[in-house]
């Protein structure tokens, strides 16, 4: 089990762990340039391999004000044995280093991820509800 951090070499399969999980992908904006920019702009990609299979991922980025984790998983075939907790608590190394606090949004019914979150310190904001806009094309003026 190798855990390091991301490099342009894993692209591809970074992009196959994001579809399969349905975590993201290129119809989210998930692309080579904007990983390398929210790099580039104080974050961290981690990436979890088992022999040379890219398995999990946790994308860190940086506002400057506080980190977002976004990404976090692993694949099906190799989630229950722990390797969430350890790509978690790489993640949470960085997190610490840089001083700022870090945010998530998880879904609500995944109870295996909030049990995980939870643990590791993770406090519920309260009734906060996400919105976003992915197409600015569709916003009328």
């Amino acid at each position: 089990m190798t855990i390091r951090d991301y490099q342009t070499t894993d692209y591809d399969q970074l992009q196959s762990l994001w579809e399969i999980t349905r975590m993201g992908g290129k119809f989210r904006g998930d692309n080579k340039e904007i990983i390398e920019n929210t790099i580039k702009s104080g974050g961290k990609l981690i990436v979890l391999l088992q022999d040379d299979k890219l398995i999990g991922s946790s994308w860190i980025t940086n506002d400057a004000r506080r980190l977002y984790l976004h990404h976090f998983g692993i694949l099906p075939a190799y989630q229950g044995r722990g390797f969430s907790k350890m790509l978690l608590d790489e993640s949470l190394k960085f997190a610490r280093k840089t001083g700022l606090q870090i945010k998530l949004e998880v879904h609500k019914n995944n109870e295996i991820a909030l049990k995980l979150y939870k643990k590791e310190g993770f406090k519920y904001l309260g009734d906060y509800l996400v919105y976003i806009i992915r197409e600015y094309d569709q916003i009328q003026y």
